[in-house]
């Protein structure tokens, strides 16, 4: 008698390869390897420039106490002035009113030396609190006056003085220099400035203030 069959397996299908799948997961692979060297590609490729942290004015040279460091994208079109170049800043001067905030570029530099246009004076200041509003800085503009016992005597008589004495010096000079960190502080027994005005301006301007005699009204500044 025979016995049923033994130790026999069933068949079984062929396992089944899927090539397509493979090489799109090889393909992703190395789209992200790509996309990452592409990310660490650009950014790599920044400039350390200079970025300038408090107004300059038109003809001045820029101090380094108005600049940092700053990282920029670096673009082929963009003259960005580099930060290794700072020391260099001494040669060149503000071509325009440069504000705060604005990453330094090379258009915003001139060479030219001169420093006052036609007509201009620049004049030296020893003021006293309250001689100036606080918060003073450079660029501002001021309205210049004469107060004291002289400036009372001068208008003395003239009913259409409405000033308590004082006389007006000059209406729209332009703040030059103020002292390093403001110099308006408590117990400060006198701060150098310098203005800027019209030439027919300096002389009475000079006489004021070398007698202690001259306050600055910050004004809004003139149009055109």
């Amino acid at each position: 008698m025979m016995g049923g069959p033994t130790g026999e397996r069933l068949p079984v299908a062929p396992r089944e390869r899927k090539p397509a799948l493979a090489a799109l997961a090889v393909l992703l692979i190395l789209v992200g390897a790509l996309g990452a060297t592409v990310l660490v590609m650009r950014a790599g490729n920044r400039i350390s420039a200079i970025e300038i942290t408090e107004p300059v004015p038109a003809g001045e040279r820029i101090p380094a106490s108005a600049i940092r460091e700053v990282m920029v994208a670096d673009g082929s079109d963009i003259s960005y002035v580099k930060w290794s170049d700072r020391t260099r800043l001494a040669n060149y001067r503000a071509a325009a009113d440069l504000v705060k905030g604005s990453v330094l570029v090379g258009p915003m530099l001139s060479s030219e030396e001169n420093q006052l246009k036609a007509g201009k004076a620049i004049i030296g200041l020893s003021l006293k609190g309250g001689q100036f509003p606080e918060g003073l800085k450079i660029g501002d503009t001021v309205a210049v006056y004469r107060v004291g016992n002289d400036a009372a005597k001068s208008t003395a008589g003239n009913s259409g003085n409405s000033g308590g004495g004082n006389t007006l010096l000059a209406d729209n000079a332009k703040v030059k220099a103020v002292p390093a960190g403001g110099g308006d502080g408590l117990g400060s027994s006198g701060t150098a400035y310098s203005i800027v005005v019209d030439q027919s301006d300096a002389g009475p301007l000079t006489l004021a203030a070398s007698a202690g005699e001259v306050s600055l009204v910050l004004v809004p500044a003139s149009k055109g």
